[in-house]
């Protein structure tokens, strides 16, 4: 891709969430300008995030509050997509190991409780379970790997931007599981190719003509383009002038924040 080609209209924007729109409970300053002037512009927009804490539910209602404008048609998170996933394969007995309240994605499996580790199951669900977490924790979630179920992660991210600073994010976790078990786990959300084309599919199938913006070079950007998307990266949340490595993913176009899309887009 060249700038000129990122820089066209788009058929539409796939956004990232944390670090892109907005970082811990503050919209970050133009971003709800900018998603209002895309909105004017006409331009389908679709909002997807690793987060595997909160429902999708959950995250429109955090959205409201901050002053943005999405429906829940509009919001996918990983744990929705390790459902889809999950379902195609007949993977129907899951332990996952991610927020109890983005359990409510996860319709139409027979979740079992992590802590209760009744019986076996199909497969290990990996999220973030942040503070949850627990040695015991992960010691059932690799009984369950040893006794045959697969391990299924919604992220592999390594960190997140919090209003601490940088926390670990799941993808430790998954790589120890991943060392312990022998097993390699299949990823579901971003940077998975099936994650990006469920969200939106241009007309025509030309999917680089949609735009996914997002902090992570390897997950949003990376991913992207992998998909056959375009990327955008935007120098706010968790990127660090260090991630643009020569064996890092090479942006189709950088923006000092997303409230500069607009501006980019010619939309002025």
């Amino acid at each position: 891709m060249t700038e000129n080609t990122a820089t066209r209209r788009p058929a539409a924007i796939l956004i990232d969430l944390d670090g892109t729109l907005y970082v811990g409970k503050d919209p970050i300053p133009g971003t709800r300008q900018a998603v209002a002037r895309l909105r004017e512009a006409g331009i389908p927009l679709r909002v997807l995030t690793n987060t595997t804490r909160k429902s999708r539910r959950d995250l429109g209602r955090r959205l409201e509050g901050m002053g943005f404008d999405f429906s829940l048609d509009e919001i996918f998170t990983a744990p929705s997509a390790a459902a889809r996933w999950l379902e195609r394969r007949e993977l129907k007995r899951i332990m996952p190991l991610l927020g109890r309240d983005a359990w409510e994605d996860l319709e139409g499996l027979d979740v079992v409780p992590p802590e209760e580790g009744a019986g076996p199951v199909d497969a290990v669900l990996m999220g973030d379970l942040a503070h949850d977490l627990s040695f015991d924790l992960l010691n059932r979630a690799f009984f369950a790997l040893d006794a045959g179920a697969e391990l299924v992660a919604c992220q592999k991210n390594r960190y997140w931007l919090s209003p601490r600073g940088l926390l670990l994010d799941a993808g430790p976790m998954v790589v120890a599981l991943e060392y312990a078990s022998g097993k390699t786990a299949t990823v579901v959300g971003k940077p998975s190719t099936e994650f990006f084309h469920q969200v939106f599919e241009p007309p025509g199938g030309d999917h680089s003509t949609v735009l996914m913006v997002g902090d992570d070079l390897a997950a949003d950007v990376g991913g992207a383009q992998a998909a056959g998307l375009t990327g955008v990266l935007v120098k706010t949340g968790k990127f660090r002038e260090k991630d643009i490595a020569p064996d890092a993913p090479t942006p189709d176009l950088t923006l000092d924040s997303f409230a500069d899309l607009p501006a980019a887009l010619g939309l002025v």
